[in-house]
Parts: C-alpha cells; structure tokens; sequence
C-alpha cells in the first residue's frame, strides 16, 4: 500500500486594497460609523421602550415560592379570583427577597392589583380554618383587607399609558 501524499498549499496572504483616495475615505466614515455606535446610550441601541406599569414588591418574608401579580381592568373576581378574571397576571421567582412585576405596553384605563406571595406554589392564596391568609397578600393603594379582601374600587388606580411606578407592601 502506498503512502499516501500529502499536498502543501501556500500560506494565505492578506488581500490589501491600494491606498487610493476613495478607499481611504471609505474606511474613515465606517470607523467613524463604529464609534458613534459605541458612544449611543444603551436605550437608544436596543429595543424600543414600551411604557407600563412597573410594580416593587416590598416586605417579603422569605424567597420561598413565587410572587403572583394580578392587574385587573374590573371589579369582576377581584381579587379573589384572579387567576380566572384578571386582565394580566404575572408570576415570577422571588431573588434575595426581591421582586419585580412589569405590565408593559397597556393600554389607558383604571385598574387594580392583586399581589401574593405563593410561598407553596399551588397557585391560591392559602388561608387557615378561619378564612385568614397564610401567605403575603397586597394591594394598589395600600388598600387593607379587614374581614375580607377590599373591592376594586378601594385598590383601583388611573393609568394615562405613560410610565407608572407602584410599590406594594406584603402583609402576612
């Protein structure tokens, strides 16, 4: 059996273009392109930014579980019933005993929010034997829930479609 052969090819060599005046200029308006692009704050280089409804979540416990965000445009199932009536509804993963809900892009109108801290992750507000929460549970306006969850009404809040910031304190 033969050995077989092995062919060397010449090393490649960079393609150089002449130094004439228009590749010159070329080259200068590309940099000049490049560092413009690199001197662009952040927000004007990425993705355009949708105005919402930005919710901090403060006071909570532990970061067992997750955090359910409720926003609802009408009293319907409010806030009981939110995983069925709400408009919105995030659920996120609570980090360090932080939490951050953002509703982008929504539309004008008057809505309410719904927080709790489902510390089981079974997707409802767990009470004890006498109807009182076991977990954290909050709502827009601070609004308090004494014998029973307050109405729309007491939580509800105008939104004009500009950039809105709330903070919801957690009651256990």
């Amino acid at each position: 059996m033969k050995n077989p052969t092995v062919q060397k090819t010449a090393p490649r060599q960079a393609v150089h273009l002449p130094n004439r005046p228009g590749h010159r200029i070329v080259r200068r308006f590309a940099w000049l392109a490049v560092l413009l692009m690199v001197n662009l704050p952040l927000d004007a280089r990425s993705e355009k930014h949708c105005p919402g409804i930005h919710v901090q979540i403060l006071n909570i416990e532990n970061s067992t579980g997750t955090i359910a965000c409720a926003l609802f445009d009408s009293p319907e199932g409010f806030p009981i019933e939110y995983l069925h009536s709400a408009t919105n509804i995030m659920v996120i993963k609570i980090r360090d005993k932080r939490a951050r809900c953002d509703f982008e892009d929504m539309p004008k109108g008057t809505y309410a929010l719904a927080v709790v801290h489902d510390k089981n992750m079974n997707g409802k507000l767990d009470t004890n034997f006498m109807g009182i929460p076991t977990e954290g549970y909050g709502f827009s306006n601070n609004a308090k829930a004494l014998l029973s969850a307050p109405s729309f009404s007491a939580a509800s809040f105008p939104y004009d479609g500009e950039d809105l910031d709330l903070t919801i304190s957690l009651h256990y």
